[in-house]
């Protein structure tokens, strides 16, 4: 079992930066692929970037590639998502995820990941 809660969240002007975290108690978090996800009004859950449990491997979004970054502190129990030259249309409610996989594999459906955080919301304006 992984309990996750996000910090970081707010509002940003466009070409802003915000960082986000995703802070997780409970057993063996770096036994745990994370990922961030966002869902845009109308749509799917939208995933937005990943990173293995070692931090050896990342996928991003094209959306985001290039303008974000995700990380994680094993040591720390905490993965973050530095975003940089924000743009409205990223204005959302960032929730981060976790699920079990050691290995260089990052899921990129929400539908597999078991462990969800409450959502931080990101507001940019134009």
């Amino acid at each position: 079992q992984v309990q996750l809660v996000e910090l970081g969240g707010g509002l940003a002007q466009a070409e802003g930066s915000l960082r986000l975290s995703c802070v997780a108690s409970g057993r063996s978090f770096s036994n745990y692929a994370m990922g961030w996800f966002r869902r845009p009004p109308g749509q799917e859950r939208e995933f937005v970037a990943g990173i293995n449990w070692s931090g050896s491997t990342t996928h991003y979004a094209d959306s985001v590639k290039g303008r974000f970054t995700v990380s994680r502190d094993n040591a720390k129990n905490t993965a973050y998502l530095q975003m940089n030259s924000l743009k409205p249309e990223d204005t959302d409610v960032y929730t981060c995820a976790a699920e079990r996989i050691i290995s260089w594999a990052i899921p990129t459906n929400a539908t597999e990941y078991g462990y969800w955080g409450q959502g931080t919301q990101v507001t940019v304006s134009s």
